[in-house]
């Protein structure tokens, strides 16, 4: 399908949505207007992306193979390929913005941080605070790591399979 044709097939609301994805539309918005537009983006590619899978596998008993199916419903992968274009420039910018905003956020944190205080001995809203474990040597602080769940239930699990086999004689 030629690019005039796929234009000519546009609906309004879809002309529209794809005018929103352009770079200098996409500028002024915030992340949540981003996320909005990139869920709507993705509903229609999807919309299109089903149809298009969806009438070729109904038309493959008919012509006898997926790839004889296929392309009598072009425009249908034309707009899915369009609308994934689209869902592409905004997941670009919204992952931008989404960058920026945890700079900005991780800045004011550690501005907060700096300006109070953090740590053993300050004292917040009257009270001192305390460093609940002692540093240097000695045991983790946590002991609820990653491996030690795997090797807590490797070991249950082990435990398991051997009664199993007990119970089975």
């Amino acid at each position: 399908m030629t690019s005039n044709s796929l234009v000519g097939s546009l609906s309004r609301t879809e002309w529209s949505l794809l005018a929103e994805t352009s770079r200098a539309a996409m500028a002024d918005l915030d992340e949540d207007e981003l996320l909005a537009l990139h869920s709507r983006v993705r509903r229609n590619r999807t919309k299109y992306v089903t149809l298009y899978r969806r009438e070729a596998s109904a038309r493959v008993a008919d012509v006898g193979g997926r790839g004889a199916a296929g392309p009598r419903n072009a425009r249908a992968a034309d707009k899915a390929e369009l609308f994934e274009k689209a869902l592409s420039r905004v997941s670009t910018a919204l992952a931008a913005a989404a960058r920026t905003s945890a700079a900005e956020l991780r800045t004011e944190r550690l501005a907060a941080a700096r300006d109070k205080g953090s740590g053993p001995g300050v004292v917040v809203d009257g009270l001192a605070t305390v460093n609940p474990t002692p540093k240097g040597k000695g045991r983790a602080a946590s002991t609820r790591t990653p491996i030690a769940r795997k090797n807590v239930a490797a070991t249950t699990a082990s435990g398991a399979r051997r009664q199993a086999k007990r119970d089975s004689r």
